[in-house]
């Protein structure tokens, strides 16, 4: 019981929810996820189980692809249609020409300020459970890197967008930053998550459907698709034995990166390797007694 699920949230449920549901059917397997989604948020959730669990990380560095729409003229104490919600007095109703014109400035690395109800920590405590009791919360801008912005359809007060971008990115806090550059303000209605990476929606399972132990262990996807974005290298029968006994192995590589998948001649999953010492190149993540 190793591999990765690809399942399609629902709204109404949190990534917890799902994952708990996995959890009963598969154990003793551990069960996880890359990249929380709210219970407003519908789409693809990375569930890895078994080892998979070790490769979260590297499914969290894939790009991700979302569908969102805005609500523009408006705005809650939590960026979105579950907060406070209240209308703006006579809001500018931008056009959609000028809409696409303030799209431009995000695109690329950009700071970006996250929401004060996020799950991230501020002196050890939860940012959002500090929301939540009238706290101020204030958040330091970070780095995030936009890859694409397309506007889908827009009808005031509803903007609806596509939106590729990297890990750490709050897109309902990128829909109030934009909504501000054109002088008014803006929440999220709806999100959905269409693609990690290599992981499409098309091909996600519903967590509704009639589950069991057989229906996910046949839906489960090979480890290796954790890894399909790093150079990867095949290693024959005696350099797995090295790789299981912890032992530097030599590799024909020719890259720049830092980390290097290692790949039985099926194409299976053997470990994760870095540099190590005198050109060398050891396990960052070792699945090679596996194979022996």
């Amino acid at each position: 019981m190793h591999g990765i699920l690809n399942i399609n949230k629902p709204a109404g449920k949190t990534s917890r929810d799902v994952v708990n549901i996995i959890q009963r059917l598969m154990r003793p397997a551990k069960t996880g996820h890359a990249g929380t989604l709210d219970p407003l948020a519908t789409g693809v959730l990375v569930c890895p189980v078994g080892h998979g669990t070790k490769l979260i990380e590297y499914i969290q560095r894939m790009p991700k692809t979302y569908e969102a729409c805005f609500l523009l003229g408006r705005q809650s104490d939590t960026e979105d249609i579950e907060g406070n919600v209240q209308l703006l007095d006579d809001p500018p109703r931008p056009s959609r020409d000028e809409i696409e014109a303030v799209l431009l400035n995000y695109l690329g690395t950009i700071e970006q300020v996250p929401p004060a109800f996020s799950a991230l920590k501020v002196a050890g405590k939860r940012a959002y459970d500090l929301a939540r009791q009238g706290k101020e919360v204030e958040l330091a801008s970070r780095e995030i890197e936009v890859y694409a912005l397309e506007i889908l359809a827009y009808d005031y007060p509803q903007l609806r967008m596509r939106i590729e971008c990297g890990s750490g990115t709050y897109v309902r806090s990128l829909g109030r930053d934009i909504a501000r550059d054109l002088g008014t303000e803006a929440i999220m209605s709806e999100l959905m998550r269409t693609a990690i990476g290599c992981f499409q929606i098309d091909d996600a399972i519903h967590p509704d459907d009639q589950l069991s132990r057989g229906t996910l262990a046949a839906a489960l996807q090979p480890t290796s698709l954790a890894v399909s974005q790093m150079p990867q290298v095949t290693v024959d029968h005696d350099k797995i034995v090295r790789l299981a006994q912890g032992k530097l192995i030599e590799v024909d590589v020719d890259t720049a990166s830092q980390e290097v998948a290692a790949m039985t001649q099926a194409g299976q999953l053997v470990a994760v390797l870095v540099p190590g010492k005198e050109g060398g190149w050891r396990t960052a993540r070792n699945f090679a007694n596996d194979y022996l």
